[in-house]
């Protein structure tokens, strides 16, 4: 039976390797993700037969039945680049639906990791705990996207897009109303928690179903407002959480009530919106529909064989983020540069409020306007020069009909220099409130805003553009790294901006900016010999 079994390995690759050649980018970005599945299958093959355990018999004393030969010719794949099930082919419409099923999930999320910051005073007030508690209901929900997408992401790529969506933002709403209807601390730290653990799919799966519909030519755009959405929601939640909390008849509770509703709206789209996009799971449900109309059982896709236990779940599909974290260079620098960026919008949670409450007085709600409207509209003016960027590499695509990984790092260089402009601005000339007007640092808020864009979505779309196959898995590594910063951020920058002062404080976090500027300028000379030496990663 072993021999049998190698021989079917043996018949496969070599049919595979007589394929023609690919005749465009699309043809060969198919081919490849096909032949990922079918690698696979092939190593369950032979874990399978280099097993000493006996094989079960066939039942009622029948003999085990010959081979039947390869089963290349019964492989179920997409009929050329025109097929009109493959998701980069969908109607503009429908890709758009998609993307607001996952992009509002996703926002709901960002949205309530911020929003609660602003009730932090006043759950220190009823439960009698000090900052170091009170905060931690914001670090353990940004903890919850950390350790979410690690299992999120691969199982996504095992049982597709949707259910795994589905069972996310629901479980997600039920805690999210489970924090507003919360009476001691405990039940809303753990709750806020899984509210993060089981939402935080939106983080990894939502681009993952937009690299799912859009090619590589207009791939960049839908990235660029998925990262707005993320942004976005952390940049306008203190400005809605400081009012919310302010108004006496709603209170904090409401703070969570919103991100409930958001989340349950979020799961109305999911369930009877949102369809299928991971092209092996299309391909799964096209041969089973085949076997069933034709009735020839040999139909197959190559997906259908990854009928995993547990154990080669756990150790194959949720251990890859992790695995792939400490062994693709790519992926652990782009990571930690992303993920100090995103960190520096849960530590403004802390230095707002100390340069506008406390130096300008403000009152709360009043104190986030100016910064975060600021921030929000150097997020437009980022997304802008990103979108002139995109243009730039359509041409080159049209061109050269392929875009190198590495171009995508262009923005990350100017975001990387105007980011540690725009932090001492803004601690810099915060710090002398008494003698600078309050718009002067505001302003400086704005060269932030715009870093984020420019350093997060290019360091984003590099990944996917460079582990496009398993995207989900390289962005759940990705999203451990830079949650587990924004995470740890809060817990101390309260203490290190309050006796270091504002400006030194400001200093050192630009100084830290200014040592990993280098880091996009390394990936665009070397990445693509790195990506080249990889066993897992697309290769030019």
């Amino acid at each position: 039976m072993s021999d049998e079994t190698n021989q079917f390995t043996s018949d496969s690759s070599s049919s595979s390797g007589k394929q023609e050649e690919p005749q465009n980018l699309n043809d060969e970005l198919d081919r490849l993700e096909s032949q990922l599945t079918v690698d696979e299958v092939d190593r369950l093959y032979r874990t399978a037969t280099s097993s000493s355990k006996p094989l079960p018999p066939m039942g009622e004393g029948k003999p085990y039945p010959p081979l039947l030969g390869s089963r290349q010719p019964f492989l179920v794949t997409f009929d050329g680049p025109d097929d009109v099930e493959h998701p980069y082919n969908y109607p503009l419409w429908k890709k758009c639906l998609y993307s607001l099923s996952v992009g509002v999930a996703a926002f709901s999320l960002s949205l309530g990791s911020a929003m609660f910051s602003q009730a932090t005073q006043e759950i220190m007030e009823i439960y009698h705990v000090g900052w170091e508690v009170g905060v931690l209901t914001t670090s353990v929900f940004i903890l919850g996207f950390a350790f979410g997408p690690i299992i999120w992401g691969p199982l996504s790529e095992l049982f597709g897009r949707k259910l795994i969506m589905t069972v996310s933002i629901f479980g997600s709403t039920c805690f999210s109303f489970a924090v507003a209807t919360a009476h001691n601390i405990e039940t809303i730290v753990i709750c806020r928690f899984f509210t993060a653990f089981m939402g935080s799919a939106a983080f990894v799966v939502a681009p993952a179903v937009m690299a799912d519909m859009f090619s590589l030519k207009s791939r960049g755009k839908a990235m660029t407002i998925f990262a707005m959405i993320l942004f976005g929601g952390p940049l306008l939640a203190p400005i809605l959480g400081g009012f919310i909390v302010r108004n006496h008849k709603l209170g904090w509770r409401w703070t969570t009530y919103v991100c409930g509703m958001i989340g349950s709206s979020a799961l109305v789209l999911i369930v009877f919106c949102l369809g299928e996009t991971h092209h092996p799971v299309i391909l799964a449900k096209r041969a089973e529909e085949l076997r069933r109309r034709t009735r020839n059982w040999g139909i197959y896709a190559a997906h259908e064989d990854l009928r995993l236990s547990i154990n080669e779940i756990v150790t194959n599909n949720i251990a890859r983020p992790v695995k792939m974290l400490f062994t693709e260079p790519i992926l652990f620098f782009a990571s930690l540069y992303n993920g100090f960026i995103y960190a520096m919008i849960y530590s403004l949670l802390t230095v707002i409020p100390l340069i506008f409450e406390v130096g300008y007085g403000f009152k709360q709600g009043n104190a986030e306007l100016p910064p975060y409207v600021s921030m929000i509209i150097g997020e437009f003016i980022g997304s802008g020069i990103l979108v002139l960027f995109e243009e730039r590499f359509t041409k080159i695509i049209d061109r050269d009909g392929k875009l190198p990984p590495e171009k995508r790092l262009e923005p990350m260089m100017i975001g990387g220099v105007t980011f540690v402009i725009g932090i001492l601005w803004l601690c810099w000339t915060g710090h002398y409130h008494k003698s600078i007007h309050w718009i002067v640092p505001a302003v400086g808020s704005s060269f932030i805003g715009a870093s984020l864009m420019l350093i997060f979505l290019p360091s984003m779309t590099y990944i996917i553009d460079s582990y496009l196959f398993i995207a989900a898995s390289a962005l759940a590594a990705n999203t451990f790294i830079r949650s587990t910063f924004a995470a740890a951020f809060p817990l101390f920058s309260r203490q290190m901006f309050v006796n270091l002062t504002t400006r030194w404080a400001g200093t050192l976090l630009g100084g830290l900016g200014l040592i990993l500027v280098p880091i996009p300028f390394i990936f665009s000379k070397y990445g693509k010999t790195l990506r080249n030496k990889s066993a897992i990663a697309y290769k030019d």
